[in-house]
């Protein structure tokens, strides 16, 4: 058996936390391990880890791989040049496995950013899954619905029984809240978990016939030769959802119950759901103090956070920004993640911290002409050889020693040490040594922006 893990995504419902650039499935909000790096621990359990890969977008590359890089040696990481949704991504990513091992294997696709408490609950759901899977049905998994949920999909299943499954009959949008009490009324509707296990041959025979826009395009890409994504050919992929592309098309679609504590994070009212509460039925994760309040979720990621008598309450703060909205209203953040986009905002994109491969840097500040950066460099690691067109920088050295190459020539600076790196130079920044790295770095030009990058070297593959 093989694993997808679909590991894209924005994350939007859980800004200001998940932002463009790191999103919800690079973030470790409960557990030391990301939820990235939790889902390809949970899927080991039942898929080799040699035949675990994963599929994001270019911009997330980097970080990607580095997370799983921590936890299994050389993991295989396709690289969406843009973003098509999850039907292109799983269609694309069984190509990629069909190509490579020239065998039918069956495959489990499965998102980055849930939950799932009950690891021997899943093994087992995915076991009954792959058995339905080996005699040609697209196996979905759906959790039974505790409460009337809007902010999932549903599926409707029949009383039918095919082995430890059920015969879907349709799937179904998010619905009102009126129509999701009928549904947890009916009983057989389920929430649609969004993890899938199919044949590969199935699921492109099925893409041949429900979505053929899809299909068409697939010859052009020879993973035999290269597991790039050619931006070119991809670019004519369509944009849509696995559900709308061959779900909802398909009448050769089962359903097994995923009875395992399953979430899947979508917003910051789940994100309480599934956390540990106190005695008054409060989350407090950070530097928080609390007076009187009520089953609410206060998150602080830096600063104190003071909060008296709230009630169903979510405050999440971070360095640059503050959301604070009534617990049953934590779906719509979308909006307000989508007007900061619109408005061309940069807190809906990038934190003050950003992570890197090689360690992270925190913007200390910043003004017409000038920006202030912390960069934290990690022992062994180094950032790529580089050089800006735009831009000159300023290095003081505050911790550790850094080795810097200029044009060719090697310094070695203490704490205290500076040197300057003028505009169009070639440079890097590296940290051979054993101890943490820091520095500020101080830019000077007249366009201070990250893409103002020429990469000649990169021990993370991003040239």
């Amino acid at each position: 058996m093989y694993g997808l893990i679909l590991a894209g995504g924005s994350g939007s419902r859980l800004w200001p936390l998940s932002r463009e650039l790191y999103p919800k499935q690079l973030l470790n909000i409960q557990n030391s391990e990301s939820l990235l790096q939790a889902t390809f621990l949970r899927l080991k359990e039942c898929v080799n880890p040699n035949n675990i890969i994963s599929i994001t977008g270019v911009k997330h590359l980097s970080n990607v791989k580095y997370q799983l890089s921590a936890i299994t040696p050389n993991p295989i990481v396709l690289s969406e040049p843009i973003s098509k949704n999850t039907a292109p991504a799983i269609i694309l990513g069984t190509k990629y496995i069909s190509d490579t091992t020239k065998e039918d294997p069956v495959v489990i696709a499965i998102p980055s950013d849930q939950t799932i408490q009950d690891i021997k609950a899943f093994s087992s759901a995915v076991n009954s899954g792959k058995k339905l899977a080996e005699e040609g049905y697209i196996v979905t998994f759906g959790i039974k619905p505790s409460y009337p949920e809007t902010g999932y999909g549903y599926i409707n299943t029949s009383d039918t029984k095919i082995f430890n499954g059920y015969k879907v009959n349709k799937f179904v949008e998010k619905p009102d809240i009126l129509t999701a009490e009928k549904y947890l009324k009916s009983g057989n509707y389920y929430w649609n978990s969004g993890i899938f296990i199919f044949k590969a041959s199935v699921l492109l025979n099925e893409a041949k016939k429900c979505a053929p826009e899809i299909y068409q395009l697939l010859n052009n890409f020879d993973f035999t030769l290269s597991q790039e994504i050619p931006f070119t050919e991809f670019d004519k992929m369509p944009s849509i959802s696995i559900d709308y592309a061959i779900m909802e098309k398909s009448d050769n679609i089962a359903l097994v119950e995923l009875n395992c504590e399953w979430n899947d994070l979508g917003s910051w009212k789940s994100i309480y759901d599934v956390s540990k509460k106190d005695e008054n039925g409060n989350v407090k994760i950070g530097n928080v103090i609390d007076e009187g309040s009520k089953n609410s979720f206060v998150y602080s990621s830096s600063k104190l956070v003071a909060t008296i008598g709230l009630e169903d309450t979510v405050i999440v703060e971070t360095e640059d920004a503050i959301l604070a909205c009534k617990a049953d209203k934590s779906q719509e953040v979308k909006k307000i993640y989508d007007k900061l986009k619109k408005q061309n905002d940069t807190t809906h994109k990038i934190h003050k911290t950003v992570y890197r491969p090689w360690g992270y840097y925190t913007v200390t500040g910043e003004g017409k002409g000038f920006l202030t950066k912390m960069i934290h460099v990690n022992p062994a690691q180094k950032l790529s050889v580089q050089s800006h067109n735009h831009r000159s920088e300023h290095w003081v050295v505050l911790e550790g020693k850094a080795k810097v190459v200029l044009e060719g020539k090697e310094l070695i600076l203490s704490p205290g040490h500076s040197v300057d790196i003028p505009v169009k130079a070639i440079h890097s920044l590296q940290n051979p040594y054993d101890e943490d790295l820091k520095i500020v770095e101080v830019q000077k030009g007249d366009l201070l922006i990250e893409e103002d990058i020429i990469r000649y070297e990169d021990m993370y593959g991003r040239v």
